[in-house]
């Protein structure tokens, strides 16, 4: 049994036990959170949400906060001697799945 879950404006297919890392979420780490679900599939088939499933939930709990690896970003303009040189690194919430339903 798969869903498919939608958080920081992303999907993502998760199973139960799954470890995943999604967009920073405000939540301690050890507590729980639940996730809208768009589509369930099991042995019965497979159910669509309009956009999501009235009922159906995504359990999991917070594993941890952390960044992402360095992004170096560069800008010039050539024979301006301009160079702009920054880095980047995107914040991030690993969760496990405990239960779709």
């Amino acid at each position: 049994m798969y869903a498919i879950i939608q958080t920081g404006g992303k999907q993502y297919k998760v199973e139960a036990g799954d470890e995943i890392l999604v967009e920073k979420l405000n939540a301690e780490v050890g507590s729980d959170v639940e996730f809208e679900v768009l589509l369930v599939s099991d042995d019965a088939g497979v159910k669509v949400g309009t956009p999501v499933l009235e009922g159906v939930k995504a359990l999991a709990k917070v594993l941890e906060h952390g960044k992402g690896e360095k992004v170096v970003v560069f800008r010039y303009k050539p024979k301006k001697n301009i160079r702009v040189k920054n880095g980047h690194r995107q914040p991030y919430t690993k969760v496990q799945i405990l239960s779709i339903g």
